[in-house]
């Protein structure tokens, strides 16, 4: 925050426009506001409702702060609408991140690791996790690793590993045939191994919203969405938290 407003001060802007839900986009709304400096705010809207999680406070603060809101669907339109905001306020475009993944999907770089196992397409599992409710307590991660290893029936499960939940993943010891622990993918990588795949495990939600446009049916380990558009059009099926919901699938 600090960094940020010595460069408005330094650069005085009619508009600051932020986007998405991480923590720099709360801050620099902030920021921008104190500084009297108009907010518009990309893929407004957006909720799950569930203040556990630390995107949905970053959503919340911006969007009481923002000026202008550009979302990505009705729903969050109507989110936006019941706060209280102005229709004219708001303007639906569409959402700026699918429209990356169209324009780079000819781009999309095949991982030198598939090439390694001799893999065909459709014929492996991605898995994600990063969320705290998933990965912060060894146990539950554990027992969630278990039902996913057991339950991909031996097929191939390359793991992107997050760094937050590499920490406590290394202490755990965790081997099996099947799983397979890969470095962190760049998006042109990490969307090849999606688009080829048999189905994706994640608690992400901008990766649901990406499989859903991709075709590729996905399992959310959440309690909830920001994006149960996915779950309507019914390439998303949200399973919850606990490990055992995932041998039902």
């Amino acid at each position: 925050m600090i960094a940020f407003e010595r460069e408005l001060l330094a650069n005085p802007s009619d508009l600051v426009i932020v986007v998405g839900d991480v923590t720099s986009t709360m801050s620099c709304s902030i920021v921008a506001k104190k500084l009297n400096t108009k907010v518009a705010h990309i893929e407004a809207g957006i909720r799950s409702f569930d203040l556990t999680m630390p995107e949905e406070i970053n959503r919340m603060v911006t969007d009481c702060l923002a000026d202008y809101f550009f979302v990505t669907t009705p729903l969050a339109k109507n989110n936006l609408l019941k706060s209280g905001i102005e229709k004219e306020r708001i303007f639906l475009v569409g959402n700026v991140m699918i429209d990356t993944l169209l324009a780079n999907m000819n781009r999309f770089r095949k991982p030198s690791f598939l090439d390694t196992d001799g893999l065909d397409k459709g014929n492996y599992f991605v898995l994600t996790l990063h969320r705290p409710a998933n990965v912060d307590e060894a146990g539950k991660l554990k027992a969630l690793m278990h039902e996913i290893i057991e339950g991909a029936r031996h097929l191939p499960v390359f793991f992107p590993i997050h760094p937050r939940t590499a920490v406590i993943f290394t202490e755990l010891g965790i081997q099996a045939t099947n799983l397979k622990i890969v470095d962190p993918l760049g998006y042109l990588e990490f969307n090849y191994l999606v688009k080829h795949a048999k189905a994706v495990i994640t608690d992400s939600g901008g990766i649901t919203e990406e499989t859903t446009v991709m075709g590729i049916p996905c399992l959310t380990l959440r309690d909830n969405t920001e994006r149960p558009e996915t779950i309507d059009i019914g390439t998303n099926e949200l399973i919850g938290t606990n490990p055992a919901n995932i041998a039902r699938q």
